[in-house]
Protein backbone atom coordinates (compact mmCIF):
# COMPACT_ATOMS: atom_id res chain seq x y z
CA UNK A 1 0.00 0.00 0.00
CA UNK A 2 1.43 3.54 -0.67
CA UNK A 3 2.01 5.62 1.57
CA UNK A 4 1.23 9.49 1.59
CA UNK A 5 3.36 12.16 1.21
CA UNK A 6 1.23 13.90 4.72
CA UNK A 7 2.10 10.16 6.29
CA UNK A 8 5.33 10.48 5.66
CA UNK A 9 6.39 13.82 7.31
CA UNK A 10 4.23 13.09 10.05
CA UNK A 11 5.65 9.39 10.83
CA UNK A 12 8.68 11.81 10.78
CA UNK A 13 7.75 14.81 12.68
CA UNK A 14 6.91 12.14 15.39
CA UNK A 15 10.63 10.76 15.86
CA UNK A 16 13.14 12.22 18.02
CA UNK A 17 15.63 14.12 15.55
CA UNK A 18 17.97 12.56 17.19
CA UNK A 19 17.14 9.12 15.81
CA UNK A 20 16.86 10.32 12.27
CA UNK A 21 20.82 11.32 12.33
CA UNK A 22 21.94 8.82 15.13
CA UNK A 23 24.24 7.25 12.29
CA UNK A 24 25.60 10.33 11.72
CA UNK A 25 26.37 13.56 13.00
CA UNK A 26 25.16 16.72 11.33
CA UNK A 27 27.46 18.81 9.80
CA UNK A 28 27.19 22.43 9.77
CA UNK A 29 28.65 23.54 6.13
CA UNK A 30 30.93 26.80 6.52
CA UNK A 31 32.52 28.65 3.21
CA UNK A 32 35.15 30.29 5.25
CA UNK A 33 38.18 29.43 6.94
CA UNK A 34 38.53 28.45 10.51
CA UNK A 35 39.19 31.63 12.81
CA UNK A 36 37.03 34.09 11.07
CA UNK A 37 33.48 35.48 12.15
CA UNK A 38 31.35 32.95 10.36
CA UNK A 39 33.24 30.00 11.47
CA UNK A 40 33.44 31.70 15.06
CA UNK A 41 29.39 31.65 14.89
CA UNK A 42 28.78 28.22 13.64
CA UNK A 43 30.96 26.71 16.59
CA UNK A 44 28.72 28.75 19.24
CA UNK A 45 25.65 27.26 17.62
CA UNK A 46 26.53 23.92 16.85
CA UNK A 47 27.88 23.37 20.48
CA UNK A 48 24.44 24.98 21.58
CA UNK A 49 22.05 22.70 19.04
CA UNK A 50 24.26 19.49 20.30
CA UNK A 51 23.40 20.17 23.41
CA UNK A 52 19.59 20.69 22.85
CA UNK A 53 19.22 17.76 20.21
CA UNK A 54 21.50 15.15 21.80
CA UNK A 55 23.15 14.62 18.58
CA UNK A 56 26.75 15.34 17.37
CA UNK A 57 27.09 18.50 15.80
CA UNK A 58 30.61 19.16 13.64
CA UNK A 59 31.39 22.20 11.80
CA UNK A 60 33.05 21.29 8.34
CA UNK A 61 35.19 24.44 6.87
CA UNK A 62 34.97 24.38 3.05
CA UNK A 63 36.80 27.89 2.32
CA UNK A 64 37.51 28.96 -1.00
CA UNK A 65 35.30 31.34 -3.77
CA UNK A 66 33.50 33.54 -1.14
CA UNK A 67 31.77 30.50 0.23
CA UNK A 68 30.94 28.98 -3.41
CA UNK A 69 32.58 25.52 -2.63
CA UNK A 70 30.82 24.96 0.65
CA UNK A 71 27.64 26.02 -1.38
CA UNK A 72 27.94 23.41 -4.27
CA UNK A 73 28.65 20.72 -1.34
CA UNK A 74 25.68 21.48 0.31
CA UNK A 75 23.85 21.15 -3.43
CA UNK A 76 24.88 17.11 -3.65
CA UNK A 77 24.55 16.76 0.27
CA UNK A 78 22.14 13.45 0.93
CA UNK A 79 19.11 15.59 1.66
CA UNK A 80 18.27 13.28 4.69
CA UNK A 81 18.48 16.37 8.09
CA UNK A 82 22.93 15.82 8.82
CA UNK A 83 23.62 18.33 6.10
CA UNK A 84 23.72 22.22 6.59
CA UNK A 85 24.87 25.27 5.69
CA UNK A 86 25.83 28.59 7.82
CA UNK A 87 25.92 31.17 5.58
CA UNK A 88 25.30 35.24 5.07
CA UNK A 89 24.15 36.84 2.01
CA UNK A 90 27.55 36.95 0.01
CA UNK A 91 27.18 33.29 -0.74
CA UNK A 92 23.37 33.22 -1.64
CA UNK A 93 22.50 36.53 -2.38
CA UNK A 94 25.46 38.44 -4.03
CA UNK A 95 27.27 35.39 -6.01
CA UNK A 96 24.56 34.03 -7.99
CA UNK A 97 23.91 37.63 -9.30
CA UNK A 98 27.87 38.41 -10.12
CA UNK A 99 28.78 35.00 -11.80
CA UNK A 100 27.33 33.36 -14.18
CA UNK A 101 27.94 30.14 -13.66
CA UNK A 102 28.11 29.61 -9.24
CA UNK A 103 27.62 26.12 -9.56
CA UNK A 104 24.14 26.27 -7.58
CA UNK A 105 21.03 28.25 -7.85
CA UNK A 106 20.12 29.00 -4.49
CA UNK A 107 15.70 28.99 -5.34
CA UNK A 108 15.90 25.61 -6.97
CA UNK A 109 18.66 23.55 -5.01
CA UNK A 110 18.64 24.89 -1.28
CA UNK A 111 15.96 24.87 1.24
CA UNK A 112 15.85 28.24 3.53
CA UNK A 113 15.58 26.70 7.06
CA UNK A 114 15.72 29.50 9.46
CA UNK A 115 17.67 33.01 9.80
CA UNK A 116 18.99 33.82 13.09
CA UNK A 117 20.51 37.26 12.73
CA UNK A 118 21.48 40.79 10.91
CA UNK A 119 25.00 41.96 10.80
CA UNK A 120 26.68 45.04 9.37
CA UNK A 121 29.80 45.43 7.26
CA UNK A 122 32.36 47.74 8.36
CA UNK A 123 35.28 49.78 6.85
CA UNK A 124 38.39 49.40 9.02
CA UNK A 125 41.96 50.89 9.67
CA UNK A 126 44.87 48.83 10.29
CA UNK A 127 47.10 49.65 13.20
CA UNK A 128 50.10 51.19 11.12
CA UNK A 129 47.80 53.59 9.27
CA UNK A 130 47.94 57.35 10.36
CA UNK A 131 44.09 58.27 10.33
CA UNK A 132 41.44 58.10 13.07
CA UNK A 133 38.61 58.43 10.61
CA UNK A 134 37.33 57.41 7.41
CA UNK A 135 37.44 60.92 5.80
CA UNK A 136 40.72 61.46 7.90
CA UNK A 137 41.63 58.14 5.13
CA UNK A 138 40.84 59.08 2.38
CA UNK A 139 42.43 62.37 2.57
CA UNK A 140 45.63 60.38 3.92
CA UNK A 141 45.25 58.17 0.47
CA UNK A 142 45.07 61.10 -1.35
CA UNK A 143 47.86 63.03 0.08
CA UNK A 144 50.67 60.69 0.72
CA UNK A 145 49.67 58.23 -2.04
CA UNK A 146 48.70 60.28 -4.82
CA UNK A 147 45.48 58.98 -4.52
CA UNK A 148 46.07 55.35 -5.25
CA UNK A 149 45.24 52.52 -2.14
CA UNK A 150 44.64 49.09 -1.44
CA UNK A 151 41.29 48.23 0.50
CA UNK A 152 41.55 44.06 1.57
CA UNK A 153 38.37 42.50 1.11
CA UNK A 154 37.11 39.16 1.98
CA UNK A 155 35.51 38.17 -1.28
CA UNK A 156 35.91 39.22 -4.58
CA UNK A 157 32.60 40.76 -6.34
CA UNK A 158 31.25 41.17 -3.04
CA UNK A 159 29.60 43.68 -1.07
CA UNK A 160 32.78 44.76 0.38
CA UNK A 161 34.31 45.37 -3.25
CA UNK A 162 31.12 46.99 -4.60
CA UNK A 163 31.76 49.40 -1.34
CA UNK A 164 35.41 50.01 -2.32
CA UNK A 165 34.56 51.14 -5.91
CA UNK A 166 32.11 53.24 -4.35
CA UNK A 167 34.36 54.96 -2.31
CA UNK A 168 36.86 55.37 -5.06
CA UNK A 169 34.95 56.79 -7.40
CA UNK A 170 32.85 59.36 -4.98
CA UNK A 171 36.29 60.71 -3.92
CA UNK A 172 38.19 60.94 -6.94
CA UNK A 173 40.50 58.11 -5.64
CA UNK A 174 41.72 54.92 -7.64
CA UNK A 175 40.87 52.52 -4.55
CA UNK A 176 41.83 49.01 -5.17
CA UNK A 177 40.01 45.95 -3.54
CA UNK A 178 42.13 43.50 -2.73
CA UNK A 179 40.43 40.07 -2.59
CA UNK A 180 41.71 37.23 0.09
CA UNK A 181 40.44 34.03 0.38
CA UNK A 182 38.00 35.15 3.63
CA UNK A 183 38.39 37.50 6.17
CA UNK A 184 41.04 35.80 8.49
CA UNK A 185 43.78 36.10 6.25
CA UNK A 186 42.85 39.16 5.15
CA UNK A 187 42.87 40.74 9.10
CA UNK A 188 46.09 38.86 9.32
CA UNK A 189 47.70 40.85 6.80
CA UNK A 190 46.22 43.72 8.37
CA UNK A 191 47.64 42.98 11.83
CA UNK A 192 50.65 42.99 9.97
CA UNK A 193 50.55 46.04 8.43
CA UNK A 194 51.04 45.11 5.42
CA UNK A 195 47.52 46.16 3.85
CA UNK A 196 46.30 49.35 5.47
CA UNK A 197 42.59 49.12 5.42
CA UNK A 198 39.91 46.47 4.93
CA UNK A 199 36.21 46.03 4.61
CA UNK A 200 34.47 42.90 6.51
CA UNK A 201 31.53 42.33 8.61
CA UNK A 202 31.73 43.23 12.34
CA UNK A 203 31.57 40.11 13.73
CA UNK A 204 35.02 39.36 11.78
CA UNK A 205 36.43 42.62 12.99
CA UNK A 206 35.04 43.51 16.36
CA UNK A 207 37.49 41.70 18.31
CA UNK A 208 40.58 43.37 16.91
CA UNK A 209 38.57 46.28 17.69
CA UNK A 210 38.09 45.83 20.77
CA UNK A 211 41.85 45.39 21.78
CA UNK A 212 42.78 48.12 19.42
CA UNK A 213 44.64 46.35 17.36
CA UNK A 214 42.65 47.73 14.02
CA UNK A 215 39.86 50.75 14.27
CA UNK A 216 36.48 50.61 12.59
CA UNK A 217 35.65 54.01 11.16
CA UNK A 218 31.89 53.56 9.57
CA UNK A 219 29.50 51.07 9.31
CA UNK A 220 26.66 50.06 7.55
CA UNK A 221 23.44 50.21 7.98
CA UNK A 222 20.35 53.18 9.19
CA UNK A 223 21.78 53.01 12.99
CA UNK A 224 24.76 53.04 14.58
CA UNK A 225 25.68 49.04 15.77
CA UNK A 226 24.98 48.36 19.38
CA UNK A 227 28.19 46.86 20.17
CA UNK A 228 29.71 50.25 17.95
CA UNK A 229 27.91 53.33 19.59
CA UNK A 230 31.08 55.14 18.20
CA UNK A 231 31.08 54.58 15.25
CA UNK A 232 29.50 56.46 12.60
CA UNK A 233 27.39 54.65 9.36
CA UNK A 234 28.41 55.49 6.07
CA UNK A 235 25.39 57.10 5.47
CA UNK A 236 26.20 59.73 8.41
CA UNK A 237 29.06 59.94 6.51
CA UNK A 238 27.70 61.16 3.15
CA UNK A 239 27.68 57.62 1.53
CA UNK A 240 24.08 56.58 1.02
CA UNK A 241 22.99 53.01 -0.54
CA UNK A 242 24.49 50.92 2.33
CA UNK A 243 21.21 50.72 4.52
CA UNK A 244 20.06 47.48 4.47
CA UNK A 245 22.07 45.08 6.54
CA UNK A 246 22.83 41.54 5.38
CA UNK A 247 21.67 38.40 6.71
CA UNK A 248 23.06 35.16 8.52
CA UNK A 249 20.89 32.15 7.61
CA UNK A 250 21.44 28.18 7.92
CA UNK A 251 20.02 26.48 4.74
CA UNK A 252 19.65 22.56 3.81
CA UNK A 253 19.88 20.47 0.46
CA UNK A 254 16.68 21.03 -1.75
CA UNK A 255 14.65 17.30 -1.01
CA UNK A 256 14.61 17.91 2.81
CA UNK A 257 11.50 16.84 4.67
CA UNK A 258 10.00 19.60 5.42
CA UNK A 259 9.12 18.20 9.14
CA UNK A 260 13.30 18.01 9.24
CA UNK A 261 13.34 21.66 8.19
CA UNK A 262 10.97 22.57 10.90
CA UNK A 263 12.52 20.56 13.92
CA UNK A 264 15.71 22.11 12.87
CA UNK A 265 14.34 25.74 12.74
CA UNK A 266 12.67 25.32 15.89
CA UNK A 267 15.80 24.11 17.51
CA UNK A 268 17.42 26.87 16.34
CA UNK A 269 15.32 29.18 17.66
CA UNK A 270 15.64 27.58 21.37
CA UNK A 271 18.99 28.08 21.04
CA UNK A 272 19.58 31.64 19.41
CA UNK A 273 17.11 32.34 23.14
CA UNK A 274 19.33 30.68 25.42
CA UNK A 275 21.07 34.02 26.98
CA UNK A 276 24.59 32.96 27.15
CA UNK A 277 24.65 32.15 23.17
CA UNK A 278 22.55 35.35 22.81
CA UNK A 279 24.99 37.64 24.74
CA UNK A 280 27.72 35.79 22.82
CA UNK A 281 26.32 36.30 18.98
CA UNK A 282 25.49 39.89 19.90
CA UNK A 283 28.96 40.38 21.26
CA UNK A 284 30.31 38.87 17.64
CA UNK A 285 28.39 41.91 16.53
CA UNK A 286 24.96 40.38 15.58
CA UNK A 287 21.41 41.71 15.73
CA UNK A 288 19.84 38.44 16.74
CA UNK A 289 16.56 37.87 15.21
CA UNK A 290 14.56 34.37 14.29
CA UNK A 291 13.18 34.36 10.82
CA UNK A 292 11.24 31.19 9.98
CA UNK A 293 12.19 29.47 6.47
CA UNK A 294 9.29 31.53 4.77
CA UNK A 295 11.14 34.54 6.08
CA UNK A 296 14.49 33.96 5.43
CA UNK A 297 13.27 33.11 1.78
CA UNK A 298 11.19 36.09 1.47
CA UNK A 299 14.54 37.82 3.03
CA UNK A 300 16.71 36.29 0.54
CA UNK A 301 14.90 37.79 -2.51
CA UNK A 302 14.31 41.37 -1.08
CA UNK A 303 17.92 41.37 -0.62
CA UNK A 304 19.18 39.91 -3.98
CA UNK A 305 16.83 42.49 -5.93
CA UNK A 306 18.10 45.18 -4.55
CA UNK A 307 21.75 44.62 -5.00
CA UNK A 308 20.89 43.19 -8.21
CA UNK A 309 19.97 47.00 -9.14
CA UNK A 310 22.94 48.60 -7.05
CA UNK A 311 24.99 45.75 -9.24
CA UNK A 312 23.40 46.95 -12.75
CA UNK A 313 23.52 50.32 -12.06
CA UNK A 314 27.38 50.23 -11.30
CA UNK A 315 27.85 48.39 -14.59
CA UNK A 316 29.48 45.25 -13.21
CA UNK A 317 29.47 42.24 -16.25
CA UNK A 318 28.56 39.04 -14.40
CA UNK A 319 32.42 36.90 -14.88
Amino acid sequence: MQISRRATLAALAALPFASQAQEKPIRLLVGFPAGGGTDAIARLLGEALQASLGTTVLVENKPGAGGQIAAQALKTAAPDGTTFFVSHDHTISILPLVLKNPGFDPSHDFVPVAGFATFANAFALSGGTPAASLPDYLAWVKKQNSGQGNVGIPAPASVPEFLVKLLGEKNGLNLLAVPYRGSAPMIADMLGNQISAGVGSVPDLITNHQQKKLKIVAVMGQQRQAVLPEVPTFAELGIAGFEDLPYYGLFAPAGTPAAIVERFSNALAGVINQPGVKARLTELGLSVGMMSSAQLATRERAYSAAWARIIKAGGFQPQ
